[in-house]
């Protein structure tokens, strides 16, 4: 077992495995495959199932996910192993050629995530590829895992393969309409503590959405009050997140009525539960708003700068609501335009 197992994984991924089961137990399915029906099969009952075949060459990963969530009771474990983006691009000899690897990879992006996207392109994509060899992140390999069930116990890297190791803790959510577009709705808390779709252009890697609790849970949250060491931001989204320019479509909710041009910030309901308690009854008198009351204050983006330019905000405008969103607009785009404002 031992030798099939390390001529793919190689030594270390052999010991890594062996961190987290008994890869010779009898209740420990080992298979390398992309077709679910090799998990299927066997009748016996597993508490660790493990599948060394690539996701990258799974053609329906969330039904395959979904089928051994099916076959496992909660907290049984289900190991996987992923080829990454960056860990692609490094095995690929194009990399180490400057001026043809930004066509290469551009191109190779528009192919392998782009064409699986688009109904009419998805045919020549499938027919083409089969579903192999298909680009996938970190984010949303983990992300699809935790839609499916699981939560994610550990990972690690060994010879350019992401081993991500899992436990059941419920059933899939079946999710028919994941999120790839460029434009999508975020679900955030607003007045009265209701639910509303916030639109945003997409800074972070398909099913990112997932895995917030997983990654405040294991890196909190960084001194601008948004999870640390975050690892789902695209190499893109930094630059339109520090610029607002992913929340330029936030203007759609406002003419729809769900949002005003100033006002507190429209947050996730994690976020939510962990400010003050206070501070929660007081932003639910509030609707959210585009512009962020400490960008109006000048002030710093930590949380506490954060949370108490809201309180200052909310505080006034229970006292003059018109004035003050005026007031504190005007003094938005002053230290936009002129300060030089920039978003955390």
């Amino acid at each position: 077992m031992k030798n099939l197992i390390t001529r793919i994984t190689g030594e270390d991924g052999y010991n890594y495995l062996s961190r987290f089961a008994d890869l010779n137990a009898p209740d420990t399915l080992i298979v390398h495959s992309t077709n679910v029906f090799n998990v299927m099969v066997h009748p016996e009952k597993f508490r660790t199932i493990i599948n060394l075949g690539k996701v990258n060459d799974i053609r329906f990963i969330n039904k395959f996910f979904e089928a051994v969530n099916a076959r496992l009771s909660n907290d049984d474990q289900f190991i996987v192993r992923v080829e990454t983006f960056a860990a692609r691009r490094e095995r690929k000899k194009i990399n180490k050629m400057p001026l043809l690897r930004s066509l290469y990879f551009g191109m190779e992006f528009i192919f392998l995530r782009v064409f699986p996207k688009v109904p009419l392109l998805q045919k020549i994509y499938f027919f083409i590829t089969r579903g192999h060899n298909r680009l996938l992140s970190k984010a949303e390999a983990m992300g699809r895992l935790v839609s499916c069930g699981f939560d994610i116990v550990d990972h690690a890297s060994f010879n350019g393969h992401l081993y991500i190791v899992t436990k059941k803790v419920k059933e899939p959510a079946f999710n028919m309409n994941p999120s790839y577009g460029l434009l999508y709705k975020m679900p955030r808390v607003s007045k009265n503590g209701k639910i509303i779709g916030v639109y945003k252009f997409r800074t972070m890697h398909p099913y990112a959405e997932y895995l917030q609790d997983y990654v405040v849970r294991t890196n909190g949250y960084s001194s601008t009050g948004k999870p640390a060491d975050d690892f789902r931001l695209t190499p893109w989204g930094k630059l339109f997140r520090r610029y607002w320019l992913d929340e330029l479509p936030q203007l759609l909710n406002v003419l729809k009525g769900e949002l005003k041009l100033v006002g507190v910030r429209p947050i996730s309901k994690r976020f939510f539960e962990d400010i003050p308690y206070d501070l929660q009854q007081l932003r639910m008198t509030q609707k959210p708003g585009c512009i962020p009351p400490y960008v109006s204050l000048n002030r710093n983006s930590d949380v506490t700068a954060v949370l108490e330019a809201e309180r200052e905000y909310i505080l006034a405008s229970i006292q003059n609501p018109i004035a003050t969103d005026v007031r504190f607009f005007v003094t938005a785009l002053y230290n936009i335009l002129v300060k030089n404002k920039r978003s955390a």
